[in-house]
């Protein structure tokens, strides 16, 4: 007996056994990278779908929306995501790596979420501008005309109204989409806005975070961020809203531009520190991993309706 087998799977399958595996998952299983941000809101979809239908659950794991993108551009195969999440839009340089390896990014947008800029709530609730923030966090800033290496060492030498304390901030890596969101929506737009900077000059000079002992990198869990801001009330952490939201008995979200971090403030657009959220599907799976197209379906219905995942902070598209 002859078996043959449609181009599309038999071109899969040849990939499934010429590549490294690096994910675990069975074929029939869906797997999804990404986002640190996203990652609750798919994983409360994964847990329903799986029981709301006859798939399984997919895998998930949260690498960050860079480091998502750039596994889920690396080729087709088994040994590749189906999915990944992410918490900004995927870049130029991105697409392009996906097009080389003949992968080719569907994209969905589930809603938004704001940006906190957040501290234990057994301190004050404070409100900064968003030159505060830039002071405070920025590898160099701007003083009488020219950018200078950031001088700042306690919140009341940016603004004498703030506490005589200590800078101390804990920041997302470089891989994570809410580090990418947090640049362009404070350090980019304070340069752009208030110093009047032109792109090219703003992009070159206000996107670095100082590494000075006053901003410290943390990875892509934004739980540890709440477990060490819990641990020192002095501290100020930056992660999504929903992490907030889910966590208001230890921590508070600071007022930015006189505006506080809230669902209605971030859904009428008021609290200007936010973002959309997307999730890229390999258009090349579909129909060839069982239930991709079912569980975006349920993804997308998901969100449209809000229900759970508006219970765990996602703002609505």
């Amino acid at each position: 007996m002859k078996i043959f087998f449609k181009p599309k799977l038999f071109i899969f399958l040849c990939l499934l056994f010429s590549v490294n595996y690096t994910i675990a998952r069975e074929g029939n299983q869906i797997s999804i990278v990404g986002s640190s941000t996203v990652f609750p809101f798919a994983t409360i979809v994964a847990e329903r779908f799986a029981k709301s239908t006859n798939f399984k659950a997919p895998v998930i794991e949260s690498t960050g929306s860079g480091g998502g993108l750039k596994l889920f551009c690396s080729g087709i195969g088994l040994g590749f995501p189906d999915i990944t999440n992410s918490s900004r839009a995927i870049k130029s340089s991105e697409k392009e790596i996906c097009a080389k390896n003949g992968v080719t990014p569907v994209e969905y947008l589930i809603g938004y979420d704001g940006i906190t800029f957040s501290n234990s709530n057994d301190n004050k609730q404070l409100s900064f501008t968003k030159e505060d923030i830039f002071k405070a966090v920025s590898a160099v800033v701007y003083e009488n005309g020219k950018m200078i290496e950031n001088p700042f060492k306690k919140w009341s030498d940016i603004n004498s109204s703030l506490p005589e304390i200590d800078i101390d901030v804990l920041a997302p890596p470089p891989s994570s989409g809410t580090r990418d969101a947090f640049v362009e929506l404070v350090l980019h737009d304070v340069c752009k806005s208030e110093y009047k900077m032109d792109k090219k000059t703003y992009k070159e000079n206000c996107s670095a975070l100082r590494e000075d002992g006053f901003v410290t990198e943390v990875g892509e869990n934004d739980n540890l961020i709440i477990e060490k801001l819990t641990d020192n009330s002095e501290r100020f952490g930056i992660f999504g809203f929903s992490f907030l939201d889910q966590n208001r008995d230890r921590v508070q979200g600071s007022f930015v531009d006189g505006i506080e971090p809230s669902f209605d403030n971030i859904a009428d657009g008021s609290y200007k520190v936010s973002r959309p959220l997307y999730f890229y599907v390999k258009k090349e799976h579909i129909g060839v991993v069982p239930g991709i197209e079912d569980y975006t379906d349920y993804f997308m219905s998901l969100a449209i309706e809000g229900g759970p995942l508006e219970d765990a902070g996602l703002i609505p598209n």
